[in-house]
């Protein structure tokens, strides 16, 4: 059964994501007006976000179709800890909170994982293709605007495994052969890319739940001409590609 998911995926998230790369949030990091506050915070939805889907992957490792999905080598919860443990200190776990926004993303995530499992198949292609590619730049930004110490706090952008740009691309091509190597029907399948477009709209909304503090870290001015600037489509028309969260 060939319903060439991959290729499903990344036409009909082409304009979620152009939408995602203009969020507010998101020109601002590439304008590099996040101050480091913010970027913990953003760490910290991170971390709750892929809690809930590894440890939902993990849980269904043994599906017939999640099974094909699980790699551990790209895990990112623990590198998150170790970004938390930077910017918060020890007692990271005691500071870091849930705004309400990321937890409608976790909520939707135990909610698929229970109730339609396959759909968790949106989730993860959404935030590991994201890492894989937009979020690689968005790293260098990071440690750019923050003048991060070497090695500390952009763990979650780094896969020890995939060491190379080499790796990556071929572990993306591995990906997206085991999405075209699920058991599902057309009907899946397009459930699944649906469930991809809300997918970006959750992390539209985390995002969107930060943006007070990215508006409180510039004059409204500023604000206003960095937001007011449209970027054109990554993916729309070019090769499979994501944000940070997001291909």
């Amino acid at each position: 059964m060939n319903v060439n998911l991959a290729s499903k995926l990344r036409q009909s998230t082409g304009k979620a994501h152009t939408m995602a790369e203009n969020s507010a949030f998101m020109k601002c990091f590439q304008k590099g007006v996040i101050k480091q506050e913010t970027f913990r915070k953003f760490s910290a939805c991170l971390y709750f976000i892929y809690s809930a889907l590894e440890a939902e992957v993990k849980r269904h490792k043994d599906d017939d179709v999640i099974g094909l999905i699980h790699f551990p080598e790209i895990e990112r919860k623990q590198n998150l800890e170790e970004d938390l443990k930077f910017y918060y200190g020890e007692n990271w776990r005691e500071e870091i909170k849930i705004i309400p926004e990321c937890q409608e993303f976790v909520d939707r995530i135990h909610e698929v994982a229970n109730n339609d499992l396959p759909l968790l198949v949106a989730h993860s292609y959404v935030r590991y293709m994201g890492d894989l590619s937009g979020g690689q730049a968005l790293k260098n930004l990071a440690r750019s605007f923050m003048g991060l110490p070497e090695d500390k706090g952009t763990r979650f952008y780094e896969f020890d495994a995939l060491n190379s740009i080499e790796a990556i691309k071929e572990f993306k091509t591995k990906y997206r052969n085991a999405l075209d190597s699920l058991p599902v029907d057309e009907v899946t399948a397009q459930r699944i890319a649906d469930e991809a477009i809300r997918v970006f709209t959750l992390n539209m909304n985390t995002m969107h739940g930060l943006e007070d503090e990215v508006k409180a870290s510039v004059d409204e001015q500023t604000f206003a001409q960095i937001v007011s600037v449209v970027m054109p489509g990554s993916t729309e028309s070019h090769p499979h590609q994501q944000m940070v969260s997001s291909k």
